[in-house]
C-alpha cells in the first residue's frame, strides 16, 4: 500500500529517513511529503498550500492510501479524508489528533516576520523529549523550518461526513491509549469522537518516534495498512 507520511512543525519529508526503509522492508510504498514552506524555500506558503500538496499526493497513489499525520500534520491527514474519503483508506495519527472545523491549524507559538520558529525545548521538556539526548536535540533544532505564519495560523475547513467513515489508528507517543480514550469520551476530540472506526495502539516513546523508534514506527504503520 502507498503510506502517505507527512510530520509536524519545523519538519520536512527527511524525518522519515529512518522509517521509509523499514517500511520498504515490509512490503509497503511509504511516500514521504515534503510540504510547501517547510523544506521547498518557500516563506509565504498557507495552510490551503500544504492541504493541495497532500490532495496531489493521494491523488497520484494508484490506489486508495494510508495517509499519516505527525503531531500538528494530523490535521492535515484528516483533512485529506475529508477531501478525499474514496481514496484514504486509512488515517494514521502520531501524537496528535485532528483540529475541528473553523478551528486554527497551529497557531502554537507567535510568529515573527512572517514565520512560526522552532520555540526552544523548554514548551518540549517531559515526556515530549524525555527519549531524545542532547545530540539528538542539537541536531533537531538545527535542522528546524521556520513555519509560515500562512499555515500555523490557517483556519481548518471540514465539509464531508464520510471522514467519520475512514478507519483511524492513534498511535500514542508521549502519552497512553487508556488517556487518549478519556480525551475522546470526555468530548476533547470531537473528531475521533464522530469516527466510527478507532484503533489506539502504543510506542514506547517521546513526541517524535520517527527519530527515535523508526523500526518499531514502521511496524505499527505497517500493522495498520494491512488490518
Amino acid at each position: 500500500m502507498d503510506i502517505l507520511l507527512i510530520a509536524g512543525l519545523w519538519l520536512d519529508g527527511s524525518a522519515w529517513d529512518d522509517v521509509v526503509p523499514e517500511l520498504e522492508a515490509l512490503g509497503h510504498h511509504p511516500v514521504p511529503l515534503t510540504l510547501p514552506g517547510q523544506g521547498d524555500g518557500a516563506t509565504t506558503a498557507t495552510l490551503e498550500d500544504q492541504v493541495a500538496a497532500v490532495l496531489s499526493a493521494v491523488d497520484r497513489a494508484d490506489q486508495p492510501a494510508m495517509v499519516v499525520g505527525h503531531s500538528a500534520a494530523c490535521t492535515l491527514a484528516w483533512l485529506a479524508a475529508d477531501a478525499r474519503p474514496e481514496k484514504v483508506a486509512k488515517v494514521a495519527l502520531i501524537g496528535g489528533f485532528p483540529s475541528a472545523d473553523g478551528e486554527a491549524y497551529a497557531d502554537f507559538f507567535e510568529a515573527k516576520d512572517g514565520l512560526m520558529a522552532f520555540p526552544g525545548w523548554g514548551p518540549f521538556e517531559g515526556a515530549d523529549s524525555a527519549d531524545l539526548d542532547e545530540e539528538a536535540k542539537r541536531t533537531f533544532e538545527a535542522a528546524a523550518i521556520p513555519v509560515p505564519e500562512g499555515v500555523s495560523k490557517g483556519v481548518v475547513h471540514l465539509g464531508d461526513d464520510r471522514r467519520y467513515d475512514v478507519p483511524v489508528v492513534l498511535v500514542c507517543p508521549e502519552f497512553d491509549p487508556v488517556q487518549a480514550q478519556a480525551w475522546i469520551d470526555e468530548g476533547e476530540l470531537p473528531e475521533l469522537a464522530k469516527a466510527r472506526h478507532v484503533d489506539l495502539v502504543d510506542i514506547d516513546s517521546g513526541h517524535w518516534p520517527m527519530v527515535t523508534r523508526p523500526k518499531e514506527l514502521a511496524q505499527l504503520l505497517a500493522a495498520a495498512a494491512t488490518a
